[in-house]
């Protein structure tokens, strides 16, 4: 298991070089300074032996998740979606249906569409978001294509890593995306998306066909999340929990970054950008898959504890 040593205020204003050299001066002194840096285990991510317990659990985690969104202000009309790979069937992912309103989403709720993008469980609310189709085509979602399965199935599909991926059109990303360009690193927060943030120049309307998502996913590559032109912003992960993290860091590192901008101009300048190595070398501390769960655990268990209070939360 990894380890890191202590640093010292000493040692934390120095640049990485010179960290990396009084860290060694340190161990030297003290080896009682070592302590182990936190993982998946000890922080408390769960695990599962019974697929449909994962299910169960996931499905709940994503309800959440939605709610949080609306929170947070990410809902507007019936446009977004978050998807959730299917444990059971990974080939499938689970989402919500077009017109449910998000602060009130329970686990209930959810569709799972298969690779045909068709529905094929879940509620009696079966209407995909059918923004991809023509109005004379809007059917129930079991014979409908859309955006949400446009883009999320090419991204499930080129990515066996991903489970989660969030799409919104959130204030400040859609404001940022109408830039033409890609984030600055300025803030410690907005490292967490150093070397692992797209930029997809392109915007050919409302998602129409398999194609665009396949441009989509292509330009995402490896990367987190991506700025989509004259759109917004898309994250993805490993569990619920990073994805809505990504999403809610990155909306206000647009937030942040437009600010800054307008500031530094009115004074002449621009803001100031945080080095390479020191972008990189604290990325690896703020932007891992473990520190984006473990950033979102504050938001979830808040966000559990309110939808306990409504009745439509227990099945």
């Amino acid at each position: 298991m990894a380890s890191m040593t202590l640093l010292t205020t000493k040692t934390l204003s120095a640049t990485p070089s010179q960290q990396e050299a009084a860290l060694k001066d340190e161990d030297k002194e003290s080896a009682a300074s070592a302590v182990e840096m936190p993982t998946a285990v000890n922080v408390g991510v769960p695990k599962f032996t019974d697929k449909y317990e994962e299910r169960a659990y996931l499905k709940r985690r994503l309800a959440l998740a939605f709610r949080i969104f609306a929170k947070e202000g990410f809902d507007e009309g019936v446009a977004g979606h978050i998807t959730l790979r299917d444990p059971i069937q990974p080939d499938c992912f689970w989402v919500n249906p077009f017109g449910v309103p998000w602060p009130i989403m329970t686990a209930s709720d959810l569709i799972l569409v298969n690779s045909d993008g068709k529905v094929v469980d879940g509620s009696r609310h079966r209407l995909l978001n059918a923004a991809g189709m023509k109005r004379r085509q809007l059917l129930p979602s079991s014979q409908t294509l859309c955006a949400a399965y446009m883009i999320h199935h090419s991204i499930h599909t080129a990515r066996p890593d991903v489970n989660c991926i969030a799409h919104s059109h959130s204030t400040y990303g859609r404001a940022f995306c109408s830039l033409g360009r890609n984030l600055d690193i300025i803030s410690q927060d907005s490292c967490a998306f150093y070397n692992d943030l797209a930029f997809y120049d392109n915007f050919g309307g409302v998602v129409l066909d398999g194609d665009e998502g396949k441009l989509i996913a292509q330009q995402l590559g490896t990367n987190k999340a991506a700025l989509l032109q004259n759109h917004g912003l898309l994250t993805c992960g490993k569990s619920v929990e990073s994805t809505v993290f990504w999403f809610m860091s990155l909306e206000k590192s647009c937030q942040v970054q437009l600010l800054a901008d307008a500031a530094a101009a009115g004074r002449g300048g621009e803001p100031k950008k945080i080095g390479e190595a020191e972008a990189a070398y604290t990325y690896k501390t703020v932007g891992s898959e473990i520190a984006g769960w473990f950033s979102a655990k504050p938001v979830f268990e808040t966000a559990e504890t309110e939808a306990s209070l409504d009745p439509r939360w227990h099945p």
